[in-house]
């Protein structure tokens, strides 16, 4: 059995550090990565590239959790909003409670 992902993406916001009680801390922080298809079989403009109108795309949003000390703390050190990275880990199906006290499904990537 096997779960493992590999994202290349940017930095949504600085990265947080949350204790949670009992537990050791975690950095968190937030991971877009892009999909861009062709829509439609127009000409081809002049030096390769497409019109604009002829691409779609859609960015995807990624709950990114370290829990590895060392690489816990690198990360909240250094990475900021707006960096690109190539984040690797494994997919976690898990519950969290919201700040009003709703139970919510979160699909976090452990790094």
């Amino acid at each position: 059995a096997m779960n493992r992902v590999q994202l290349l993406g940017r930095v949504g916001q600085d990265p947080v550090m949350r204790q949670v009680e009992g537990k050791n801390p975690v950095t968190i922080f937030s991971l877009a990565t892009n999909e861009m298809w062709r829509t439609g079989d127009s000409e081809v403009a002049q030096g390769g590239e497409y019109e604009p109108r002829d691409i779609s795309q859609k960015t995807t949003w990624h709950r990114i959790s370290v829990f590895r000390p060392g690489l816990r703390d690198v990360t909240y050190q250094y990475v900021k909003k707006g960096a690109r990275l190539f984040v690797e880990g494994k997919l976690d199906y898990g519950e969290y409670t919201d700040r009003n006290n709703v139970r919510r499904q979160a699909t976090t990537i452990i790094a």
